[in-house]
């Protein structure tokens, strides 16, 4: 019994940081920076093979870092750097930059992503 009281009570702060990050993303502030730069012409917000695109879905890359300590920072790099891009045919090209210098509507696009 003890335990169990322990574990809830050692549990509580990690539910509310959690909680906390989760209610911090603002869906639609992140859709229209979608929208803004062009993301939705080659990434759906779920996969869906009758609406297959050039970019992976949102849900799709969500559930590849999902549980990643570094997911953050890597989709932050990859839209603001400008790193390859690889396509279903085999060719890369450079993937579009952001067009913000703000960076929390930037970390906002990414978590929203990451929610997915």
């Amino acid at each position: 019994m003890r335990s169990r009281a322990l574990l809830i009570i050692f549990s509580l702060p990690l539910i509310f940081i959690f909680s906390a990050n989760a209610a911090t993303v603002d869906a639609e502030a992140a859709k229209t920076l979608a929208r803004q730069n062009g993301c939705f012409k080659c990434h759906t917000v779920e996969d869906n093979p009758a609406k297959q695109k050039d970019g992976p879905a949102w849900g799709k890359i969500a559930g590849k870092y999902r549980g990643k300590s570094d997911a953050e920072a890597r989709l932050i790099t990859h839209i603001t750097t400008g790193e390859k891009a690889k396509f279903p045919d085999g060719h890369e090209e450079d993937h579009k930059i952001i067009k913000t210098k703000d960076m929390a509507q930037i970390k906002n696009l990414v978590n929203w992503i990451l929610s997915l």
